[in-house]
């Protein structure tokens, strides 16, 4: 992958797994909270709620400490790489620039995100995950049952 197109292809495609995590990280939360009113099962999913808590958490250490988002770093190596010095590109890559990418200090940033952190935990006293221990514990009695 010498050439300029795969750079920028691999620029685009990373920026498109960026985007998707953005959503996963605020999408969650309208869809955990209409989760329960419509009385949804899969949202009480711990794994879900484990990698969702998780994925904001990082976001949030990321702009307590002031770490750019490795996504971001290697997109942009990757434009480099391709002799892109904007989003010039692609059509889809110019406008998922443009949702991800966004100009405000960084204390800004950081204020948003821990606040919207503050809503992620928010949710887990709303809508609780069913208990990873607990499951574990009714499969063995089902598989006992079973035998």
């Amino acid at each position: 992958m010498d050439s300029p197109t795969g750079f920028r292809l691999a620029a685009d495609a990373l920026l498109l797994l960026h985007a998707l995590f953005v959503a996963f990280v605020v999408l969650t939360v309208p869809l955990v909270l209409a989760g329960r009113w419509r009385r949804w099962a899969w949202v009480r999913n711990p794994w879900l709620r484990l990698a969702h808590l998780l994925a904001i958490a990082v976001v949030v250490a990321q702009a307590w400490f002031g770490v750019v988002c490795p996504l971001t770093t290697w997109e942009m190596a990757l434009r480099a790489r391709a002799g892109e010095a904007v989003y010039a590109g692609a059509f889809m890559a110019h406008w998922l620039g443009v949702l991800l990418y966004y100009r405000a200090p960084a204390w800004v940033f950081t204020a948003v995100y821990t606040v919207f952190a503050l809503l992620v935990a928010a949710t887990w006293l709303w809508v609780p995950p069913r208990p990873l221990r607990g499951r574990a514990i009714a499969n063995e009695k089902e598989n006992a049952n079973g035998r």
